[in-house]
């Protein structure tokens, strides 16, 4: 499990070559009952995700930008799922504990830029739905597949370079003899505190990547509501205003359930010593669940081409 090295200290000292992970330490006689609805919830999600995908697939009336960026996130949902949620089940039914070092890191880095991914693929289709209702005529020049596939790349390696740096940091300390993470998934915070050297800038880092990355694409949304709700405004015709909100109405549904759960996530954990240490844990948890099972299912229901493209799939 651990193995020796000598330290430049001229000292010995045990270095970690596996954690384990200990899902809420101070209530572990209900674990079993909980996996019951995180197992349907992360059977929702797959499942969900997957038939939405299928029918965008199929469906050639929904060959069309605004569905593949919806494709693009119901993608970035079950990576997220398939990456947190096995081990955190494993963990509850089996009492799987251990997790390897690289494994763990791995895991980090998934769900670091993972997460500022959907952020800023929510940002991307807000541009969408801008140029949709403000600029209409020029819709079809603009939102091309082009411009998708040349977002998505953007999204992925803006996140993807930006939150490397933090698993990298975390894996270069030395972990000295103490291995046991008092949470369900290896975040950097619970895994680098474990350290026996300066974890100072890791944090600083993690801290500035991540509010800039993500209040970037929250301006930047912002921004385009603005100018969408201003331009509705202007509309004239009777249930024109109303036509053009609808058309958004999904995406702004998932938006502010998305920064709603990541706010209460925030804020919990910076409150840490004034409430039980599981708290911050299960709803880390389901900040990887909900939005996934959520995201597809608002759109299922609110959008027509969607609904009918599941019905002729079924």
């Amino acid at each position: 499990r651990v193995y020796l090295m000598t330290l430049p200290s001229n000292y010995s000292s045990a270095a970690v070559s596996e954690f384990l992970l200990i899902c809420f330490p101070n209530y572990q006689s209900w674990q079993h009952w909980l996996s019951l609805p995180l197992s349907l919830l992360f059977l929702l999600a797959l499942g969900a995700n997957a038939t939405l995908l299928i029918t965008i697939r199929l469906e050639a009336s929904l060959h069309e930008p605004m569905y593949y960026l919806l494709s693009l996130l119901s993608l970035l949902d079950m990576v997220l799922c398939l990456t947190v949620i096995p081990k955190v089940l494993a963990i509850l039914w089996f009492d799987l504990r251990s997790i390897s070092f690289s494994a763990c890191f791995l895991q980090m880095f998934v769900m670091n830029s993972f997460l500022t991914m959907e952020s800023c693929t929510f940002m991307v289709m807000a541009y969408d739905r801008y140029v949709a209702i403000c600029h209409p005529l020029r819709y079809p020049s603009i939102i091309t597949d082009q411009f998708v596939a040349r977002a998505t790349v953007f999204v992925v390696a803006r996140n993807g370079l930006f939150s490397l740096p933090v698993p990298v940091l975390s894996s270069r300390l030395r972990y000295c003899a103490e291995n046991v993470i008092k949470n369900c998934i290896c975040t950097n915070l619970s895994v680098s505190k474990l350290s026996c050297d300066d974890i100072t800038f890791n944090r600083l880092y993690q801290f500035v990547a991540g509010w800039t990355l993500l209040g970037s694409d929250l301006v930047l949304i912002v921004l385009s509501y603005s100018f969408i709700l201003k331009a509705v405004l202007r509309l004239k015709a009777e249930g024109a205003a109303a036509k053009a909100l609808s058309t958004c109405g999904s995406h702004f549904i998932l938006i502010l359930f998305f920064s709603t759960v990541l706010l209460v996530l925030v804020i919990t954990n910076l409150a840490r010593k004034r409430i039980p240490p599981d708290v911050p844990i299960l709803l880390n948890i389901l900040h990887h669940l909900i939005p996934p099972a959520l995201n597809p299912v608002v759109y299922g229901v609110r959008t027509k081409e969607i609904k009918q493209g599941i019905q002729k799939l079924l």
